[in-house]
């Protein structure tokens, strides 16, 4: 029950669209928005992974994100002002280049008798 009662405080602050056209406007990308403490802690997210501090409607929230510092800062202003509160480095293990990473299965090789 307490499962639900989390997904239902849960709050979307960002639209579809909005996540959509983040890469190309900022460069940037949102890996998990308002996301408990636990999700913004995880270790199995990227190196390069911030977790962006802000506050709507009087209450605090965090986001994981990926991009340039400064980019960042530009799209959290934008959309929030005197909102953002704090960018600071996650904690993330993974190499931002072996993130999302999946093995290809190639064809298997024919053993030789």
């Amino acid at each position: 029950m307490s499962a639900v009662k989390e997904k239902e405080e849960t709050k979307i602050i960002w639209s579809k669209k909005e996540k959509d056209t983040l890469k190309e406007i900022y460069g940037t990308e949102i890996l998990v928005e308002n996301g408990s403490k636990k999700e913004i802690t995880s270790t199995d997210m990227p190196t390069d992974a911030s977790i962006v501090t802000y506050e709507l409607d009087g209450k605090v929230h965090q986001d994981l994100t990926r991009g340039a510092r400064v980019k960042l800062f530009d799209m959290y202003y934008d959309k929030f002002k005197e909102g953002l509160k704090l960018i600071e480095y996650g904690y993330g293990n993974i190499k931002p280049n072996l993130w999302g990473y999946q093995n290809a299965q190639g064809p298997k090789k024919k053993k030789r008798k």
